[in-house]
């Protein structure tokens, strides 16, 4: 039995059918249900493509009734942008999306495309499944939680629950179909349905600068979209196909740095980064479907793909450099951010950057590491994301400086964070190899300059989020109690994946063999042996690394006597290391505070000229392919 049609179709039935379900708590229980039934289905599919083989399956011939009605709902889409667009009078959102929906008709009604297959099964798509069914679905159990807290908070901003919960569904929906197709025309039609919900998301509270965000969101995807559509009738011209693995085959620069073109809008690379900074407006699941699950991850899962195609060309040189730029970049300007959800945006945008580096080298050791790099950032920051948006419910803020010795407060918080900042930048979770992996063939490839990027991107990497986790685990009196107003979802779907975060580092050597190594071979022909230690021998060091030392560090802290002193404060302390008397005799306030550099690392000074830098690459190599002199 086929699951592909159900696995894509039961989201999008569910999404029909919340916007009508008012009451909260019978929402609640058919959120919780299609979640579990999005992902037993994302595993019995994964089960059926294993009993088979696990081999490359290409699916779905005669589409005739799904094509027509695919071309119905591009026009609504359409339609749908053109109306927003004259509401609020965005000009570009029209041409754009005038432009490539009258672009891909054309190409549709006048070429003769031999019929062909039009998805496709193998292991990067069925990993990719996985990673959307299961993180997509934890973060709508989240959000049965979280969104009653935070219209509690927020009640200036209109309840508008069923609509949200009905766009996470559909979100998957579209994720789901588009990793699974084969055909770009297909690919296309999923990639402009998450482009128009990720800018329903952003918008949702609809304050001017929610609107303003969702927009600028809207604009720098249909540009992607309009390289998409571009690409796909300079291939149709060229090859008489639509297929991605002929896209791939064929190799033309022009329809290569189109569809570059669309994986970096969409995976905000720089200079299309601003988009995925303002999705901080909208409320927290949201975001984490956008950072972990979807939508960001649609633009390296293209670029990936079409790796092989882009090594050794100027196109993949341009992926790359921007790739490796946009990592250094923005892991440096979250230096300066204390707002927890702005540093959660710039450190996404930082290590997609990496991917995107990774997928423009285009060799096995890339690849490698730039798949191992996606799953373990879907879980990281996902997780992260919940767990900023849970500490902002219980303390109104998520401010970093807030969180001064949160772990005394606000404990199983402070716990699920911290296993997620230890996730992105310490050994030995699978982020930190998999850099150490790209580091060395960034090395091997001769290419001095990811060199530098990956070097001092790591190092400003580790600057920020060190400050973070010392921020939290301060030891300290707390001037005030805080009660944790969690609620059970959003611990279950935190929970849930801490858990997977550190079984996937126990089980790191398998996640390398089992999952990855297959991924290479369907895509190279061959997997080389990335790492050279032994699978009993790395499990060991997990072991140790993740359950040993935690262990006894922690027994070895409660044992310790503990009492805490006043601390010298240029003047006699007043006894809650708050407060101290100063030359003059009189009692002023010390506050402690992280190092920003605000001045030299501030989003106002850095983010032009990056924009500026990386902009001008795009140009000049769009340039020199449309010319003729890159062929």
């Amino acid at each position: 039995m086929d699951l592909i049609p159900i696995l894509i179709g039961f989201p999008a039935v569910m999404a029909v059918i919340l916007p009508f379900l008012k009451n909260e708590r019978v929402r609640g229980i058919v959120v919780y249900i299609g979640a579990g039934c999005v992902i037993a289905l994302a595993l019995a599919n994964l089960g059926m493509w294993m009993a088979g083989g696990g081999v490359t399956v290409n699916l779905y011939m005669d589409t005739e009734l799904i094509d027509h009605a695919m071309t119905v709902v591009d026009l609504f889409l359409m339609c749908l942008i053109i109306y927003m667009g004259i509401k609020y009078r965005k000009i570009l959102v029209i041409i754009l999306t005038v432009v490539q929906t009258g672009l891909l008709m054309y190409v549709e009604f006048t070429a003769q495309l031999p019929e062909n297959y039009h998805m496709m099964e193998d292991g990067l798509a069925i990993l990719m499944c996985i990673i959307v069914a299961i993180v997509g679905s934890l973060i709508c159990i989240y959000a049965v939680g979280y969104m009653k807290g935070y219209h509690s908070h927020h009640k200036e901003f209109k309840d508008r629950q069923p609509f949200f919960f009905s766009m996470l569904f559909l979100f998957l929906a579209a994720m789901l179909g588009l990793v699974l197709s084969q055909s770009l025309i297909w690919m296309y039609f999923f990639w402009e349905i998450t482009s128009v919900i990720s800018f329903l998301l952003i918008g949702y509270t609809r304050t001017d600068e929610a609107i303003h965000n969702s927009f600028t969101a809207l604009w720098m995807n249909l540009l992607g979209g309009l390289g998409f559509s571009v690409a796909i009738a300079v291939l149709v011209q060229n090859t008489g196909s639509v297929q991605l693995s002929d896209a791939i085959a064929f190799g033309g620069a022009l329809p290569l740095a189109c569809l570059a073109l669309a994986g970096l809008t969409k995976s905000a690379q720089l200079p299309f980064s601003s988009w995925l900074l303002g999705a901080m407006v909208a409320p927290t699941p949201s975001s984490a479907l956008l950072h972990s699950a979807t939508m960001v991850k649609a633009g390296v899962y293209l670029l990936i793909r079409l790796a092989p195609a882009m090594h050794g060309t100027a196109v993949g040189m341009m992926v790359s450099l921007i790739g490796g730029f946009t990592f250094i970049a923005a892991s440096m300007m979250a230096i300066a951010q204390n707002d927890g959800k702005k540093v959660l945006a710039f450190s996404t945008i930082s290590n997609l950057g990496l991917i995107v580096a990774c997928a423009g080298i285009g060799v096995e050791e890339t690849v490698w590491g730039g798949v191992l790099l996606m799953i373990f950032h879907a879980v990281s920051k996902s997780m992260l994301f919940q767990a900023v948006g849970a500490t902002e419910n219980c303390l109104g803020s998520r401010d970093i400086e807030d969180m001064h010795g949160l772990l005394l407060r606000l404990p199983k918080l402070t716990y699920i964070m911290g296993i997620g900042i230890a996730g992105m930048y310490l050994a030995p979770f699978g982020m930190l190899i998999s850099k150490w992996v790209a580091l060395k063939a960034f090395v091997d490839s001769e290419n001095v300059l990811l060199v530098i990027f990956i070097a001092y991107g790591s190092a400003t990497t580790m600057f920020y989020w060190t400050k973070w986790l010392s921020k939290l685990t301060t030891q300290h009196r707390a001037r005030q109690s805080v009660k944790d107003i969690t609620r059970k979802d959003e611990y279950l779907s935190m929970f849930i994946h801490a858990g997977a975060m550190l079984l996937m580092c126990l089980l790191f050597p398998f996640l390398a063999t089992g999952v990855v190594n297959p991924i290479l071979e369907s895509m190279f022909g061959y997997a080389s042996t990335v790492l050279s230690m032994s699978v009993l021998a790395t499990m060991a060091i997990m072991l140790i690394s993740v359950l040993i030392v935690p262990t006894i560090m922690a027994f070895v802290t409660r044992m310790a006597k503990r009492e805490l002193v006043p601390i010298y404060m240029n003047g006699v302390n007043e006894g809650d290391n708050r407060h101290f008397v100063n030359s003059l005799g009189e009692p002023t306030h010390l506050y402690l505070s992280n190092w920003y550099l605000r001045f030299e690392f501030g989003m106002r000074h850095l983010m032009k000229p990056c924009v500026y830098l990386s902009a001008s690459l795009l140009i000049v190599v769009f340039c020199l392919i449309i010319g003729g002199a890159v062929q």
